[in-house]
C-alpha cells in the first residue's frame, strides 16, 4: 500500500496525505466536543502542553531521519550517473587520442550510451530492464578487451580503455541498485502513525475551546501534508516529478556521435 502511493503523481499523493491528516483531524474535534463524547473527554482535560512537545520532538526526530535517508540515496544516485558519464567520457577521450584508429569503438561507445539514455532511463523509471544495454556494454567490452588495441596503441591504452570501460559498468549497476531501492515500508507507516498521534496530543491539550483546538490542528496538519509530501516526491530518485536526470549521459551521447 505505502509503494503504491508513493508511486502516484504529485496531486494523487497529496491528496491522500490531505484527506488522511483531514479526516483524524476532524474526527479528533468531533470526539473532543460532541455530546456523546464529552463526559468521557472531560474526564482527561487538563493535559499540559508540554506533553504536546515531547510526541511533537519525537515525530520530528523520526521524519527527520527517514528524510535524510531519502536525501542520501538522492545523493548517491547523483554520483552515479556522474561518475557513469566520466568514465564513458575517458573511454571516448582515450580512444580519440591514441595514436591508431579507433573509431570502431567510438561507434560502439554512441550506440551504448545511445542505448542507456534512450531504451535503459524510461525502463528503470518502471522497475523494468532493458536488454539491449546490456548487449550493447558487451560490445563495448569486447572492442576495448581487443588486442590488437595493445599492439597498435600500447598496453597503457588498452589499460586505461579497460579500466574506464568497467567503471562505467559498475557505476551503472550502482545507480540501478539505487534505482530499485526503496525505504521499508514501516518507516513510512511509522511516521505516518506518529503524524496522527501527535494530533491526537494536539487535541488533548485543547479542550477546552473548539476554535483554538481546530486552529491548532489545521497549522500541524498542513505542515505535515507539505513536509511529508515533498519527502515521498523523492522516494524515488529517477522517477516522479522530482528525479534525477540523464543529463550528464546525454552529453556523452553528443560527443560520442561526432
Amino acid at each position: 500500500m505505502i509503494k503504491a502511493w508513493l508511486d502516484f503523481p504529485i496531486f494523487e499523493l497529496f491528496a491522500v496525505l490531505i484527506t488522511l491528516y483531514a479526516t483524524t483531524g476532524a474526527l479528533i474535534v468531533i470526539a473532543s466536543f460532541s455530546t456523546a463524547t464529552i463526559v468521557l473527554v472531560r474526564r482527561v482535560e487538563g493535559v499540559v502542553a508540554p506533553f504536546f512537545g515531547t510526541v511533537g520532538v519525537l515525530f520530528a526526530f523520526l521524519t527527520g531521519f527517514l528524510a535524510n535517508d531519502i536525501t542520501e540515496r538522492n545523493r548517491q544516485a547523483v554520483c552515479a550517473v556522474q561518475t557513469e558519464a566520466a568514465e564513458l567520457r575517458n573511454v571516448y577521450a582515450v580512444s580519440n587520442a591514441s595514436v591508431s584508429d579507433m573509431g570502431s569503438l567510438r561507434s560502439v561507445l554512441a550506440k551504448y550510451v545511445a542505448a542507456l539514455v534512450d531504451d535503459e532511463w524510461p525502463a528503470m523509471a518502471r522497475d523494468q530492464e532493458a536488454h539491449s544495454v546490456v548487449s550493447a556494454y558487451d560490445a563495448l567490452l569486447r572492442e576495448v578487451s581487443d588486442p590488437r588495441i595493445a599492439q597498435t596503441a600500447g598496453g597503457a591504452v588498452q589499460t586505461a580503455l579497460l579500466n574506464a570501460a568497467v567503471g562505467a559498468g559498475s557505476a551503472r549497476s550502482e545507480r540501478l541498485a539505487l534505482a530499485s531501492d526503496r525505504t521499508i515500508d514501516a518507516k513510512w507507516v511509522l511516521v505516518l502513525i506518529l503524524g496522527v498521534v501527535t494530533q491526537i496530543s494536539i487535541g488533548l491539550v485543547h479542550l477546552s475551546k473548539a476554535g483554538a483546538q481546530i486552529a491548532a490542528l489545521s497549522v500541524f496538519s498542513i505542515a505535515v501534508v507539505m513536509a511529508l509530501g515533498l519527502i515521498g516526491l523523492q522516494e524515488r530518485p529517477f522517477s516522479g516529478d522530482i528525479r534525477v536526470e540523464p543529463g550528464p549521459l546525454a552529453e556523452v551521447a553528443k560527443i560520442a556521435v561526432e
